[in-house]
């Protein structure tokens, strides 16, 4: 490996260490409630969320109205990616004109990502844009770890 390969890496590695400490303590501290410096910031735009919501953040969820959010999150998602894929060649990002991908190949494709078996019948690249790639088949599989880590934390939090 190349003398800037090893260098890359180093610099990679140190920026991950020097994050480390202080995002770490910056997540304690928004996950206790704490104030934080970007309080000011986002609380405001964080009341307005809740508030669109309906959500009262001063009372935790119980199992089933986590698993209902949860259920409703999946099926907006799915809903928003299906959209995605029929309309991609309206959208931008599409610099091969793909054209919209075909219903049942659509539906298969949102549901497939959305319950994380990422089965694919198709070649991505040359059946969906960049945004589609993007905004739609990268972000499920996320999304879906990310609501999957905290039902696990809300089913297992952490003692002090």
């Amino acid at each position: 490996m190349s003398a800037n390969r090893w260098f890359q890496i180093g610099l990679y590695l140190l920026a991950i260490f020097l994050v480390t400490k202080p995002l770490g303590m910056f997540m304690v501290r928004v996950f206790e409630r704490e104030k934080t410096l970007l309080d000011p910031l986002l609380r405001p735009i964080e009341r307005v969320i809740y508030r669109l919501c309906g959500v009262d953040e001063t009372e935790e969820m119980g199992w089933t109205e986590y698993g209902t959010a949860m259920l409703l999150f999946s099926g907006a998602s799915l809903i928003l990616l299906y959209f995605v894929e029929r309309v991609q060649q309206w959208l931008p990002l599409n610099p091969q004109k793909f054209a919209s991908v075909a219903p049942d190949l659509a539906w298969n494709t949102a549901v497939s990502f959305t319950t994380n078996t990422n089965w694919q019948a198709y070649v991505p690249e040359t059946t969906m844009s960049y945004l589609t790639q993007m905004a739609g088949l990268a972000y499920q599989p996320r999304i879906n770890v990310l609501e999957l880590n905290l039902d696990l934390d809300a089913q297992h939090p952490v003692s002090n």
